[in-house]
């Protein structure tokens, strides 16, 4: 059976590569994406805690559910903002648009 420093170390990869990609990278839709991984990564360790500490309650499946719930809508709306970047200034690399700034 996997017990839970397995899902602890998988969960911390995730997170690691997520916070890499947002300080890394300079395209917009990538930064997203990294910031989603790392929801989903802090989703996973707040899962395994609880399958493995207190198995009885129900509690935290709505909290993730609630979790992810946000990590969509932050999804949509970054797309949005994004989207609205695009038509401005003909670009999504964050260092060209903070350039723009003037």
């Amino acid at each position: 059976m996997i017990g839970l420093p397995y899902y602890l170390v998988v969960g911390s990869i995730l997170f690691g590569i997520g916070a890499f990609g947002t300080v890394t990278r300079r395209n917009a839709i990538a930064v997203l994406l990294s910031v989603e991984l790392m929801l989903n990564a802090a989703n996973l360790n707040f899962l395994a805690f609880w399958r493995f500490l207190t198995p009885a309650a129900m509690e935290p499946h709505l909290f993730v559910l609630i979790g992810l719930t946000v990590a969509a809508a932050e999804a949509a709306i970054g797309l949005a903002i994004v989207l609205n970047v695009y038509r401005e200034y003909g670009t999504v690399n964050l260092d060209q648009i903070a350039e723009l700034r003037g």
